[in-house]
């Protein structure tokens, strides 16, 4: 049985495939997943589970070089911005862009983990480093 704290065999499959520069979108429970990109629905019911535990149990197996946020998420300030920010050591560089954008940047991911959050703009794109 694995000894990191993420069991879900959809996710951890996903991040051990990624590459260099790949992309993993963690999302709301309303941000569209793109056509042609895997879905990864871990959504129970409204805010279960949320995105701040989701981030953290990923950030316990990926490698992550930069990530990527919504210039909306600065007006509303969801509590997930918290915990970015609390973890902002383990998430490299940050880039802003419009949520629109965002959404187009999202079809280029290799997969997106839908969590049960529902507040708004509760969402981020990790690109993946390299441990060497």
């Amino acid at each position: 049985m694995k000894k990191t704290a993420l069991l879900n065999v959809a996710l951890s499959r996903v991040i051990a495939g990624l590459g260099h520069g790949d992309i993993l979108v963690i999302g709301d429970a309303g941000l569209p997943v793109p056509p042609g990109v895997e879905l990864i629905d871990l959504a129970l019911t409204p805010g279960i589970p949320d995105f701040a535990s989701v981030l953290r149990v990923v950030l316990s197996e990926l490698q992550v070089e930069r990530h990527v946020l919504a210039e909306e998420m600065q007006k509303v300030v969801p509590p997930g911005l918290v915990e970015i920010e609390r973890l902002r050591g383990k998430l490299g560089k940050r880039e802003w862009m419009p949520h629109e954008d965002f959404k187009v940047l999202s079809r280029s991911a290799r997969a997106v983990v839908r969590t049960g959050e529902c507040q708004p703009y509760s969402n981020i794109a990790l690109i993946s480093g390299v441990t060497f």
